[in-house]
């Protein structure tokens, strides 16, 4: 059966999003995921979002396989993207906000009037054994903890947004040989569940610029798990405010730390760009 799909992005991380709501299993498997998200053979994205039923009181469910196959924990530029993809299918019944189940927990987002979609993302974990990793004991913190990565010792603090994530903080984020530096990164022993990996220059303590590697897909423009995380690491190490903007490659993300609740908002934009259909 021919499958319809609408392509969305979020400041440039491209995601191929489909109307799952029919069944709780994903319409296409992963090895399908990585023929359509091939950019010279397939639609080309970072990853396919899912738009399943909701479970335990949540609107909707969401499921993503990256362009590699893998299916990573949540994403937080792809959940703006399905937020947007979800308000376009209910049209006039849309609701501003969504209650969304994900592997990382359920996740909240609202979209603003402005266009922009504002997301909680709940609590960053700090614990070596959620992130996890093996670079400190399982529960302590990783802060400003050295490790060997191409030959060459580099002070990262880790972070969990559900999904793993190893920040360092650079003097020139562009000096950064990002494509073979993030795969040794991702795939260190240090890393039993691999890591998303973000370098990252201070230009104030309220603004930052940061390159990512991301698990399962590589070198993206954005990634919005990432901007939450190095605003923690950057809050952990004394460099960054608690409202804080990451310029990525593809344009700026709004974070927040709420110092009372704990709590991470990410704000930043997401666009449609078209829709088609799949067929054999």
């Amino acid at each position: 059966m021919p499958i319809e799909f609408a392509k969305y992005q979020g400041l440039g991380n491209d995601f191929i999003l489909i109307d799952n709501r029919h069944s709780s299993e994903p319409a296409i498997t992963p090895e399908q995921a990585v023929d359509l998200c091939d950019r010279h053979f397939g639609i080309g994205a970072d990853g396919v979002i899912f738009a399943l039923p909701g479970q335990n009181d949540t609107d909707y469910t969401m499921r993503i396989f990256n362009s590699d196959g893998s299916e990573p924990e949540m994403c937080g530029n792809g959940i703006r993207c399905l937020a947007k993809f979800i308000a376009d299918l209910e049209g006039s019944e849309a609701k501003t906000q969504y209650r969304i189940h994900t592997l990382a927990g359920v996740i909240s987002p609202e979209l603003r009037s402005d266009g922009q979609v504002k997301v909680d993302m709940g609590v960053p974990r700090l614990l070596a054994a959620e992130i996890p990793t093996t670079l400190a004991a399982s529960d302590a913190k990783v802060i400003d903890v050295p490790i060997e990565v191409a030959d060459k010792s580099w002070s990262v603090t880790c972070v969990s947004m559900g999904n793993p994530h190893c920040i360092t903080f650079v003097e020139d984020v562009s000096a950064v040989a990002l494509e073979t530096i993030g795969p040794q990164f991702e795939h260190n022993q240090a890393f039993p569940q691999r890591t998303n990996t973000e370098f990252i220059q201070v230009i104030r303590s309220d603004y930052v610029k940061m390159r990512v590697w991301e698990r399962g897909a590589g070198v993206t423009l954005a990634c919005g798990t990432g901007a939450c995380a190095a605003v923690v690491a950057g809050v952990l190490v004394g460099k960054c405010d608690r409202a804080t903007a990451v310029e990525l490659p593809g344009g700026v993300l709004e974070i927040e730390w709420a110092e009372i609740s704990g709590r991470i908002y990410m704000t930043g934009p997401a666009q449609r760009v078209f829709t088609g259909c799949i067929s054999d």
